[in-house]
């Protein structure tokens, strides 16, 4: 022991506790990390103290406990400040127009962290500056933040949650004063303005005296009745929606949704969907599901089957906790319930918002000025609409942040972006919000379902239909989990390097031959005439995407979030060839030799998704 501080012998470590324990007011972080140097737990300290989360595009996601590598009340003011200050730098009248801050449920009762205390700081933060502050005094869902910076003008906006996250995770995403995610170099901006500002300023921990300031406002009521204003604009079929017996089953998983989307159906003048009892309520335990996550498939919806059944309902919709994506389930004749991909769901969507703005404009021309947008490893059906029915379609990269600001970008040339998709159950179909938003597409779906059976057709009909009218898109996408950076990297290297070739990838897998390879980590792309690819590249994320002679793509990535390496696939079909079970045949055969020749799972000891 020196000065009452006992050493772990690691310098570094001694220092980054040291600084912590200076800094720290939280009587719960602080003991844990005494505790731990009590007990001589170094591992466990350095998991906490060895690296500071890394602020990227997406923000912050870790699980919440003490020390720079976890989500706490210190790293949340450390955070602010630094955000506080690069605000500043960036805009001269950030006093004058402020923030927006809103939050989830979680909460972590052991570091005494939650969303809602974290608010309250980082909101102390930017009042203590003379900033003025716009805090939702309730629980919000992902897209009322974005709304909210474009509604009134702000410069910025904060949204903690961890989405569909375990429940041990919390987040911190940033909007830009365009109402969409930031993108970069602003991360690095950011990064480097925290490291600068990690000393807490004085009224950074008065939170209780910041909620009483005269520079603190609640938008909470007025952007409720805005928001839901602003999505009729989407709503089409009112006379059908009030007299539609469709009955569906909705689930918060208990998350922030219930009551949005309950109020989102009233706005569209559709019959209250029935809400999952035991999930409808904010819970942050989570306590009925594995993951909170409803692209995880099955597991998560048991519970909404159920109730569905007891009610005789048709269709379930699933939000995510914190309401900005949206899963959809029906129930075929065979009585078993189909869970549809994010990529049909876009195919249904994107179809809908199509239909409803043609039955809308008879202008032939007006097409020409109508986008739509999806992430490159989302399915390539809008671009099979697009092509037959004469509106843009455009590629972005992986991320609605890409999404959001590039219809940003389209809407202030005067063009309009009806809607953006992407495969993780993401889709923007109101340009007032410019990321995903699963409230408004809960609503949008309510009202396409209710018109879909006064023609006596369902979803999975029309899913058909419109394969059958574009092109079959079969998709298949999963993971293997893989916690080894190393391994992750010598994955990827031996592709770009292949067959012990430098910078030569594949030409072959297995029995499929390969046309194209566009490799966004470094930027190659053999489709384009000087080789170089169009997208922009990232060097810190890995990327790669495969174009097979048989009308196939393969993109394999890693997580930005996540401890996997992912694989998207999909076969694309010539509108006429309707021989589905060839073309899953042709695509499982596909997804197995880029397993076993790209991945390696034996040799690289890779976890498969869970079942």
């Amino acid at each position: 022991m020196e000065n009452g501080f006992s050493t772990t012998g690691d310098a570094k470590l001694d220092q980054a506790v040291r600084q912590w324990l200076q800094y720290d007011k939280n009587p719960k972080t602080a003991a844990m990390v005494q505790n731990m140097m009590k007990e001589g737990a170094v591992e466990a300290l350095r998991k906490c103290f060895s690296s500071r989360m890394e602020f990227g595009t997406a923000g912050l996601r870790a699980a919440m406990g003490p020390g720079i590598a976890c989500m706490n009340d210190l790293t949340i003011i450390q955070t602010t400040q630094g955000f506080c200050r690069y605000l500043e730098e960036n805009f001269g009248n950030l006093k004058e127009r402020g923030v927006v801050i809103g939050y989830d449920a979680r909460a972590h009762p052991t570091s005494g962290g939650s969303s809602k205390h974290f608010s309250s700081l980082a909101a102390a933060v930017f009042i203590s500056q003379g900033v003025p502050v716009h805090l939702f005094s309730d629980i919000t869902p992902t897209p009322f933040v974005p709304f909210t910076v474009s509604h009134l003008g702000l410069c910025a906006g904060i949204m903690v949650t961890a989405s569909h996250n375990p429940k041990q995770d919390n987040g911190y995403k940033v909007y830009w004063e365009n109402g969409a995610q930031i993108v970069s170099p602003h991360d690095k901006g950011i990064s480097k303005a925290i490291e600068e500002n990690l000393e807490p300023w004085p009224e950074s921990w008065n939170s209780e005296e910041a909620l009483k300031n005269p520079l603190l406002k609640d938008p909470y009521q007025d952007i409720h009745r805005e928001y839901f204003k602003v999505i009729q604009k989407h709503c089409h079929h009112r006379e059908i929606n009030k007299n539609s017996e469709v009955k569906i089953v909705h689930t918060s998983v208990h998350g922030v949704g219930h009551a949005f989307v309950q109020s989102a159906f009233k706005a569209f003048d559709l019959r209250p969907p029935y809400a999952v009892e035991e999930q409808k309520d904010p819970d942050p335990e989570f306590s009925t599901v594995k993951y909170p996550n409803p692209e995880e498939g099955e597991g998560v919806l048991t519970l909404s089957f159920a109730l569905a059944e007891r009610e005789g309902a048709t269709v379930v919709l699933a939000n995510d906790p914190d309401a900005d994506r949206l899963a959809i389930a029906e129930k075929q004749e065979s009585a078993q319930w189909r869970l549809f991909s994010g990529n049909e769901l876009g195919a249904l969507l994107g179809w809908w918002m199509f239909h409803c703005w043609k039955q809308q404009n008879s202008d032939a021309a007006a097409v020409k000025n109508l986008y739509m947008l999806s992430s490159t490893v989302s399915s390539k059906i809008l671009r099979a609409v697009a092509l037959k029915e004469g509106f843009h379609f455009e590629e972005t990269l992986t991320g609605f942040k890409w999404m959001g600001n590039r219809a940003r970008d389209l809407l202030d040339q005067g063009k309009t972006v009806l809607f953006a998709f992407e495969e993780a159950i993401g889709y923007m179909c109101s340009p007032s919000v410019l990321d995903k938003d699963g409230v408004s597409a809960a609503a949008i779906a309510g009202e396409m379902i209710a018109y879909l059976t006064t023609k006596n057709t369902n979803l999975s009909q029309q899913l058909a239909t419109i394969y059958e009218e574009y092109g079959y898109h079969i998709c298949k996408n999963s993971y293997f989990i893989c916690h080894d950076q190393n391994v992750i990297c010598s994955l990827f290297e031996r592709l770009r390097n292949y067959g012990g070739q430098k910078d030569s990838y594949p030409t072959k897998c297995g029995r499929f031959s390969i046309s194209a390879v566009r490799d966004l980590t470094t930027g190659y792309d053999n489709n384009q005439p000087d080789n170089k690819a169009v997208l922009p590249t990232s060097s810190s994320s890995q990327m790669i995407t495969f174009n097979f002679s048989n009308g196939g793509v393969a993109t394999m990535r890693t997580s930005g979030t996540e401890p996997k390496i992912k694989y998207y696939t999909e076969l694309c079909a010539a509108p006429g060839n309707s021989d589905v079970k060839h073309l899953k045949k042709e695509l499982d055969d596909l997804v197995d030799a880029i397993v076993e020749n790209f991945f390696e799972p034996q040799k690289n000891k890779l976890q498969p998704k869970p079942e």
